[in-house]
């Protein structure tokens, strides 16, 4: 049996050094027949005897196929792996470095590389592989890449050429299998089904997004714009985008998953394998632009993207957010079910180039394949590079000897990290070309020197940051073509270092700007607000962790705005224990306060110490106003009820005492006639018209007179009124009692002192209830008006008077005013004086029997309190409107 299985290995080895051969004869083909002049180029790839076993691993996100790569990998005595990012093939490195230390892997990329003496490992870009190395083991990720219009051609290449002396493994989507068995017929696979389930979740608003949410447009602008958002709303974000430098975004990265933030926002970088911990993808953009035009997302970029969401068991779900609206069912069902149409074109480049000359290596890079399924690559910024700098003359003279072409090659390929007018590029490959076929055949030092100082700064914004990196960048990757500069070791070290400070520099700009960090260190704690910390200051201030969140004002805790929402129940719950016990202590201080610690502010809100507790609101009648506690959900039980009281008992006693006449004037109990005229006054807090109460005051005896001129009641010429309550504190107050009934804010009366006032912005009701009268469009103080009625109707005796400086005091007007007013008060202008002077006298009533009287100013009945007062119940419904009417003087 031993025999037999021996036979059949050696057999299947060789059916497999056929099948290599015959590989190698087919690349050979769908390459053009072009070879390159160094044909052991691809030496060590082929092992003598036997072909490597191919397998491709195919399937969606979350399958551990990168893993599952990297395990092979370690399996072998050495191996290359090439994965698609800068940032994955970093990671990728520092778990592979933890397992077998630094000394046995070597990194490789575009602008980093670290190489130990003898390495048994190799972690690169796919574009940076060592293709003329040979290993036991090599692998290629996310080859579905290869129908990308900007970098397929790589990934074509590594599918065609690039193989273990042992094994080699391809990892990808189930998209390629179709043109993946046409290419590798020879290739076993393997389907790996996702650990975790992916379902759509729906739209989300931004501000609602769970926690452990990834949001991801296509823009930078759209990034910040997005992490903006998320900072104010809910406390800050982490931002990953391709652009960034290893550093910066390890840092970021790893403020996502220590929890300090609970949001990242990336571009399409974190569907390349990055293994993070988001539970949510949410789509802030569908369309992306692809480096010719803006276009929609495919269902497998979708699916890319949205599958970052559940890592190993965990399930995952995707969404839309922003201005994206709900997705296309059809989407949804093929990204959840992981179906996507296969790829009928890989991108084609030829990699068997030749250096004779320019002209022919451009031909060389341009052979078009020989297979349908291949398409040719468009002109890449390299090949666009090659052809510019060679129609310059100088170039195009060095240019002619084959060395020289591969090193303008070389230099062609630097990659334009900077994004800048591809002239601009250009123009930086030539002066770098004519350094290197100079003299000296090196970089200068010293322009060298001064092209990199310049970006040795750490100031600036996050988009100049940005861009001295991506300026140190080029430079890095120039530092790594050994035999382009003298000391490399130097400049390797020296760009290292630029591009370390201005990563760190642009985390902290990235922190400062899209973080608040106040929450960041609050959001560590929050998952276990037990124990959590909670205190509340003397001045009311609440602080969980040493961290202000917001104040205690009287029994309310009022939240600070920069916390937005962002766990502000978590916050709560971890205060409450501490709000608890200084509320209780409240409770207790305003149970047994004393009067100086409540008050009242203008707007009718109690305050205890300065800070609101309550609200006057209607009672039965305005003398007898409630209150209700402002909103406390802490305060409540027999805590609330005594407090209530106790606010209850000072609004009494506050009554009293500002209202005192008045009170007084209630306590005589004052019977028959004299009773009615003292309810009138207390109705009206404190005056009444007497028109109003003519016939009860035509009733009153010598002696209830004389009791209600000793309660403070005077008995004017139009109102029955207590002088007391005309005082300014007073009548605020009862103006607040008023306003305060009937459901209406609280109107200020002009300064104190005022005896009138222009009416304008003040409704007239307010003004009568404040113990003012209305003349026209003014005001006036009722004492004043009945010293200006009598002053008037004392100088009408005499006969027709002018306006005088002690009319014009009485009213507190201009003598441009004092016609209205007089007018309005009963009189009439006569011809003026030889000196231009009016002169006025009472109005003649048409009623012969009143011309008599003539000289008795009228009488003034109040308006209405408040015209909208609908309720017939109200005791201040039937009051009527302004009215002047004769009077006899008999009723004085």
């Amino acid at each position: 049996m031993a025999l037999l299985n021996r036979i059949q290995v050696g057999a299947g080895a060789r059916r497999e050094l056929i099948g290599g051969r015959d590989r190698m004869s087919q690349n050979y083909r769908l390459t053009g027949g072009v070879r390159r002049p160094d044909s052991d180029a691809m030496a060590g790839l082929v092992p003598t005897f036997g072909s490597p076993r191919v397998t491709a691993v195919l399937g969606p996100t979350n399958t551990g196929k990168t893993h599952f790569a990297v395990e092979r990998m370690l399996g072998h005595a050495s191996g290359i792996i090439g994965l698609p990012l800068r940032l994955l093939a970093r990671e990728v490195y520092d778990k592979i470095v933890a397992r077998v230390g630094a000394r046995q892997v070597a990194l490789i990329t575009g602008e980093e590389k670290i190489i130990p003496a003898d390495p048994a490992y190799f972690v690169c870009t796919v574009e940076s592989m060592p293709m003329d190395r040979r290993v036991h083991f090599l692998a290629v990720d996310e080859i579905q890449l290869a129908a990308d219009p900007e970098r397929g051609h790589v990934f074509t290449d590594r599918i065609l050429n690039a193989r273990g002396t042992e094994e080699t493994v391809f990892i990808g989507a189930d998209s390629v299998r179709p043109l993946l068995k046409r290419l590798v017929p020879e290739a076993e696979y393997v389907a790996r089904p996702r650990f975790s389930r992916l379902s759509y979740a729906g739209f989300k608003k931004m501000s609602r997004l769970p926690p452990r949410s990834a949001v991801v447009a296509y823009s930078t602008a759209e990034v910040y714009a997005i992490a903006e958002f998320l900072r104010r709303q809910r406390g800050g974000a982490a931002v990953v985008m391709g652009a960034l430098s290893p550093r910066t975004r390890n840092a970021q990265v790893a403020m996502f998953e220590n929890g300090e933030v609970d949001y990242l926002v990336a571009t399409d970088a974190i569907g390349m394998g990055l293994n993070l911990d988001i539970a949510h993808v949410a789509f802030a953009s569908m369309r992306k632009f692809d480096g010719r035009f803006q276009r929609a997302l495919t269902a497998a970029e979708v699916g890319q993207v949205a599958g970052r969401a559940g890592r190993y068991m965990a399930d995952g779900t995707f969404g839309t957010t922003g201005e994206v609206g709900p997705l296309d069912p059809d989407l949804i069902e093929r990204v959840e079910n992981h179906r996507y149409d296969t790829l009928r074109k890989f991108i084609y480049r030829n990699s068997n180039l030749d250096y004779s000359s320019v002209p022919g290596l451009i031909t060389s890079l341009e052979a078009p394949p020989r297979a349908d399924c291949l398409l040719p690559a468009g002109e890449a910024e390299d090949l666009f590079a090659l052809k510019s700098l060679y129609k310059e003359g100088d170039i195009a003279q060095a240019a002619r000897v084959p060395a020289n072409v591969r090193l303008l090659w070389e230099v062609c390929r630097v990659p334009d990290f900077r994004k800048t007018m591809a002239d601009a590029h250009v123009r930086l490959l030539g002066q770098i070309y004519r350094h290197l076929i100079g003299p000296g055949a090196r970089i200068e030092r010293d322009w060298m020197a001064a092209q990199i100082e310049r970006l040795d700064r750490t100031v600036g914004d996050i988009d100049t940051l940005a861009t001295r990196l991506s300026f140190i960048r080029t430079w890095t990757y120039v530092s790594h073509h050994g035999d382009w500069v003298d000391d490399p070791r130097h400049w390797q070290g020296r760009t290292r270092a630029i591009e370390d400070r201005l990563s760190d520099a642009l985390h902290e700009r990235l922190t400062q700007r899209f973080v608040d960090r106040r929450t960041s260190a609050l959001t560590r704690r929050l998952k276990d607000a037990s124990e959590m910390v909670a205190t509340v200051e003397t001045d009311g201030a609440v602080t969980v962790e040493g961290h202000a969140i917001g104040h205690l004002r009287g029994f309310r805790f009022v939240s600070e705005k920069s916390t937005g929402a962002l766990e502000q129940k978590a916050l709560r719950t971890a205060a409450n224990r501490a709000l608890q016990q200084e509320i209780a202590r409240r409770a207790s201080d305003v149970a047994h306060a004393d009067t100086l610690d409540i008050g009242l502010d203008p707007t009718g809100r109690l305050l205890w110490r300065g800070q609101p507790v309550a609200q006057l609101v209607a009672g039965p009648a305005p003398l007898e106003p409630k209150i209700n506690l402002l909103h406390s959900e802490l305060l409540a039980g027999k805590a609330r009820a005594a407090v209530e009281d106790t606010l209850r008992r000072w609004v009494k006693s506050e009554v009293n005492r500002t209202l005192n006449p008045l009170m007084r004037l209630n306590r005589l109990n004052l019977k028959g006639a004299a009773g009615g005229i003292a309810f009138h006054i207390e109705e009206r807090l404190g005056h009444v018209s007497r028109t109003e109460v003519a016939a009860l005051l035509a009733s009153v005896s010598a002696k209830d007179r004389k009791r209600l001129r000793q309660a403070g009641v005077l008995i004017g010429r139009a109102f029955l009124y207590m002088p007391a309550l005309l005082k300014p504190a007073r009548s605020q107050f009862a103006l607040l009692l008023w306003a305060v009934h009937e459901g209406l804010p609280v109107p200020s009366l002009p300064a104190a002192g005022r005896v009138s006032f222009e009416t304008e912005g003040l409704p007239p009701a307010a003004c009568v209830v404040a113990g003012y009268t209305l003349l026209g469009r003014r005001a006036i103080r009722i004492d004043m008006y009945e010293r200006l009625a009598t002053t008037a109707a004392e100088l009408a005796l005499v006969g027709a008077f002018p306006c005088t400086p002690a009319l014009l005091s009485l009213v507190g007007a201009k003598r441009e005013e004092f016609p209205a007013i007089i007018r309005a008060l009963g009189y009439r202008s006569l011809a003026k004086t030889a000196e231009g002077e009016a002169l006025y006298s009472p109005k003649r009533s048409r009623n012969p029997k009143h011309r008599r009287h003539d000289d008795v100013p009228p009488a003034v009945q109040a308006p209405a309190w408040n015209k909208t007062v609908a309720d017939p119940r109200s005791p201040f419904a039937a009051l009527g409107q302004l009215r002047v009417s004769g009077q006899k003087g008999s009723q004085r």
